[in-house]
């Protein structure tokens, strides 16, 4: 074989190599997008409520994705039904303080997650107990399933309670917060929500918190009227609704975004 042909040779091998480099992305790969998220089926809403508020012009159907939070008080649900309807996703409660489990709470983890309904648990924060408790209480009964919605920690007044109506300081209230959030967080690879009310939000700065995703209650107004310039993602509206499928009176939530925003949500978001 002579120079030339070597030459040549020694060209069209590094020709082939360049191109294999190309095919197999020479560069360093781009990260995928949110915006390349699969899609998420998505039911609307066909719901009713036995109060309704009159929104003007800032109504909650406005809005895609709507769900449910239920508890033991929601002892008949028919979860096909009401995925069918409009349910979308849940919010189910499963510990209160360090020593209470709720009685449906497994019931409705299984019959959400069959009926294709995306499911969280919820903590309900007890005033009177140590929050690292509260944290591992939670996580004793609350499994890390990958594909769930985050954790939720749910904080609020409690003056009905039978055995804790104490009301401490704001500064104690979000150092309390921020220890369950970073435990839950730690547990479940994923930061948890918190669910709060107008009164508890306002009286314990809860805007102080930083990083922190909020589901916030808001029946009788916008929660950009309840609570001005507070990001949320998830917005309780309504705590009368009727839900086909689910007996009685219900709460029902919507998401902040459209549809392409909930199935980037859920990637993102979701227990891994």
């Amino acid at each position: 074989m002579g120079p030339g042909q070597i030459g040549g040779m020694k060209h069209a091998l590094l020709f082939a190599l360049c191109l294999v480099l190309a095919a197999c992305g020479g560069s360093a790969p781009k990260s995928r997008s949110a915006a390349e998220a699969p899609a998420v089926e998505v039911t609307y809403p066909n719901f009713s409520d036995n109060d309704p508020h009159p929104w003007a012009g800032q109504d909650p159907a406005e809005h895609p994705v709507h769900g449910v939070d239920v508890s033991r008080f929601q002892t008949s649900v028919d979860w096909e039904t009401a995925r069918t309807n409009g349910v979308n996703f849940a919010f189910i409660k499963a510990t209160e303080g360090g020593d209470m489990l709720d009685p449906m709470f497994k019931d409705h983890w299984r019959g959400a997650d069959r009926a294709g309904v995306r499911r969280g648990a919820y903590h309900f924060y007890y005033h009177c107990r140590a929050p690292e408790e509260q944290a591992r209480w939670f996580f004793r009964h609350v499994p890390k399933v990958a594909g769930s919605l985050p954790p939720v920690l749910d904080m609020e007044w409690t003056p009905t309670s039978p055995t804790c109506t104490i009301r401490r300081e704001p500064g104690v209230i979000r150092r309390d917060a921020a220890v369950i959030i970073d435990m839950m967080t730690e547990h479940y690879g994923t930061a948890p929500i918190l669910y709060t009310t107008v009164d508890f939000f306002e009286d314990n700065e809860m805007w102080r918190l930083k990083g922190v995703e909020f589901w916030l209650r808001s029946v009788a107004a916008h929660p950009s009227d309840r609570y001005p310039g507070q990001h949320w993602t998830f917005w309780q509206y309504t705590s009368t609704g009727l839900v086909p499928g689910m007996a009685g009176e219900i709460d029902i939530n919507a998401f902040a975004g459209s549809k392409a925003d909930w199935a980037n949500w859920l990637a993102r978001r979701s227990v891994p």
